[in-house]
């Protein structure tokens, strides 16, 4: 845990100082976290806050300590959630184009081998984005926070309040749903190639 569970027991009795010092720790992370759910940079600090202000008012139900990371990662989720619902519209659709361009743009910028690295970290994420864009929020989600942001099992049983089992095959038949889409986009790739159209 970022923070001494101390400084969240002076939050939850109003010491607005501890508060905002619990925000400052996990505002970065859980604005990286918003950013790959949700796939809209200039909507992040709205959802952040709306997942900061959910903590301010259901602090005073926290019991222990190593509950309340997992409790701050569902009110993530649940908040990025009801954003998605929300905005009624696939995340990511604007996202390819942006990002085309400015690989684009890093290509052309490219003289140093750090600028080539970056460029080829954006094409994996890109990547990755368009299959995660091409399954159902309930699967990006499940496989944003256990694939990139790296949470346990056990952090997601108290996440999303199921036995590890049935986390193991939601996992495996999201990843099945990704892995066909995958082949479906290649297969596609291929057919357009031979058939001699500009790919």
């Amino acid at each position: 845990m970022l923070v001494e569970f101390e400084l969240l027991q002076k939050a939850q009795r109003g010491d607005a100082g501890a508060f905002n010092q619990v925000v400052s720790t996990y505002r970065r992370r859980i604005m990286g976290t918003i950013s790959r759910l949700i796939g809209r940079p200039e909507d992040v600090e709205d959802v952040a806050q709306e997942v900061f202000l959910r903590l301010y008012f259901s602090l005073d139900q926290l019991r222990t300590p190593e509950v309340f990371e997992p409790w701050l990662y569902r009110l993530t989720v649940n908040a990025s959630y009801d954003y998605l619902r929300k905005s009624k519209r696939r995340p990511e659709s604007r996202m390819s184009d942006l990002s085309e361009q400015q690989v684009m743009m890093a290509d052309a910028a490219a003289g140093s081998k750090a600028q080539i690295e970056d460029v080829e970290k954006r094409r994996v994420r890109d990547t990755v984005q368009g299959l995660l864009a091409a399954v159902s929020e309930e699967d990006r989600i499940l496989l944003t926070l256990k694939e990139v942001e790296g949470l346990s099992l056990k952090e997601l049983e108290q996440i999303y309040h199921v036995s590890e089992n049935s986390l193991k095959v939601r996992l495996f038949r999201a990843r099945q749903r990704v892995l066909k889409n995958m082949k479906g986009v290649t297969t596609r790739r291929g057919r357009t190639a031979s058939s001699g159209e500009i790919v």
